[in-house]
């Protein structure tokens, strides 16, 4: 759990810039905070990547903890986008970008098991 605590709080920071953008209180950004935002979301990305990628491997037991987390990850964001695109096709307004989001995350998902069967 230690070795977690950098991608923990890139990611709480990255939760709250994003709360921000979706302006869930309706208020209006003005142009100077979007200037700001903007590349500080590009920034924490970079981070939050670069930070995944440099992970170490440990014993199972924590590999298998970084597993459970994907998992969950994975499934909440497909789960959310498909009732995006549910909802969107109800109202006749599908945003593509929702659509070839959850085909982008497919494709990872298989390419990413063949890869690992590949590599075995």
């Amino acid at each position: 759990m230690k070795n977690n605590i950098p991608e923990i709080i890139i990611s709480f920071i990255l939760l709250c810039l994003l709360f921000v953008f979706a302006n869930p209180m309706a208020f209006t950004m003005p142009s100077q905070m979007h200037a700001i935002m903007e590349p500080s979301l590009i920034f924490l990305f970079v981070i939050f990547t670069a930070v995944i990628w440099k992970e170490r491997r440990g014993d199972e037991r924590e590999a298998l903890h970084k597993y459970i987390a994907a998992r969950f990850a994975y499934f909440a964001g497909v789960s959310v986008l498909v009732l995006a695109i549910l909802l969107q096709s109800l109202h006749h307004s599908l945003d593509s970008w929702l659509v070839i989001t959850v085909a982008v995350m497919l494709l990872a998902k298989i390419l990413g098991l063949i890869y690992g069967n590949y590599k075995k």
